[in-house]
């Protein structure tokens, strides 16, 4: 079975590579050869940065479709995670927004990636995208088997970001990260509300007390409230802070990237 443990180094640090918007999406512009370009090289950058992983998204397709993408999707994603691979060997993650989970394994699959982040793993939620009625927890463990990928992890959050959980108030964020442990999961996710907002140190805590796998803070991160989330997560991904102005659609700035690098680094020797 997959783990994240046997992946990444303890305390990882990943890079999110909010890939450009994608053929038949609104804010499509670039074409595919330059949006593959661009996330070559900012694989390239984390990689010389010292990051120990990455992680590509499709975080400029807004507004999302919800639970599945068409092929013109999963063959782009598919073109960038190749030209990601063959930039960096860093350890490569894929997620397709919002909650295209199978299409996300089926890309990892075929362009080599080592895990796929997924949403709506257990129970039901809803998201800004719509109504995510049914925990894909049972369909794709029997898709990752059935294509032969049983070597890819999946890291799953748990309520989710961007999304109301009023359907699941009475289940506590401890028990619902035992669940999606339960389910299957190779590593949880603790996000804020939304991208860019801080996830809250007692969530990570209760969280981290609560399972047996890696948890990983997904939003937020930032030098100034690194040390305090430190303690209680195995794995850190960096998207929002890495850009210009903290903005998660702005250009990867590298003196930022330089500036979390030594902050980690810091944290490391102490």
């Amino acid at each position: 079975m997959p783990s994240l443990e046997r992946l990444l180094p303890p305390k990882a640090i990943l890079g999110m590579i909010h890939v450009g918007a994608l053929p038949g999406t609104p804010r499509q512009r670039a074409g595919l050869d330059e949006i593959t370009a661009q996330a070559a090289m900012e694989a390239a950058l984390y990689t010389r940065a010292g990051l120990d992983g990455l992680l590509i998204e499709n975080m400029h397709d807004v507004p999302y479709l919800c639970g599945q993408v068409g092929p013109e999707i999963v063959a782009a994603l598919t073109a960038v995670g190749v030209a990601v691979r063959r930039e960096s060997p860093l350890p490569l993650g894929v997620q397709i927004l919002a909650a295209a989970n199978r299409e996300a394994l089926a890309v990892a699959h075929a362009c080599g990636a080592a895990f796929v982040r997924v949403e709506n793993f257990a129970y039901a939620h809803v998201a800004d995208e719509g109504l995510m009625p049914t925990a894909e927890a049972g369909p794709l463990l029997r898709y990752r088997r059935q294509i032969g990928a049983e070597h890819i992890a999946i890291v799953a959050d748990v309520k989710k970001k961007h999304s109301s959980h009023a359907l699941t108030a009475d289940v506590p964020l401890a028990e619902a990260a035992r669940t999606t442990e339960f389910f299957g999961a190779d590593g949880i996710v603790v996000t804020g509300v939304a991208t860019g907002q801080p996830t809250a140190v007692e969530d990570v805590a209760a969280v981290r007390k609560a399972v047996h796998i890696p948890v990983c803070i997904g939003s937020g991160l930032a030098p100034a409230n690194l040390p305090a989330l430190w303690p209680h997560a195995d794995v850190f991904i960096v998207g929002s802070f890495f850009k210009v102005d903290g903005v998660w659609s702005n250009a990867v700035d590298a003196d930022r990237v330089t500036q979390l690098m030594e902050a980690v680094g810091d944290l490391r020797r102490a």
